[in-house]
């Protein structure tokens, strides 16, 4: 999977935590990572059952879904 297409996860109710910073060997969702560095993990919520597109590019206006910016990075 290209590192910039966007991640399609179906996900249940709870709490989770999207990687910021392009470390994580799980992306999307933050590992630790970003240690070290001044970048954070963005916490969402997600209340019902549903099928999201994650960034997984890290440029979105829209974190931590995928707003397309990714068709526009060379």
């Amino acid at each position: 999977m290209s590192k910039r297409m966007p991640v399609i996860k179906e996900l249940e109710p709870g709490t989770y935590f999207w990687c910021r910073c392009g470390r994580t060997g799980n992306q999307p969702y933050c590992d630790g990572s970003h240690e070290g560095t001044q970048i954070r993990p963005l916490e969402f919520r997600v209340k019902q059952k549903k099928k999201l597109a994650l960034c997984n590019c890290q440029k979105t206006r829209n974190a931590p879904l995928c707003d397309g910016t990714h068709k526009n990075i060379s």
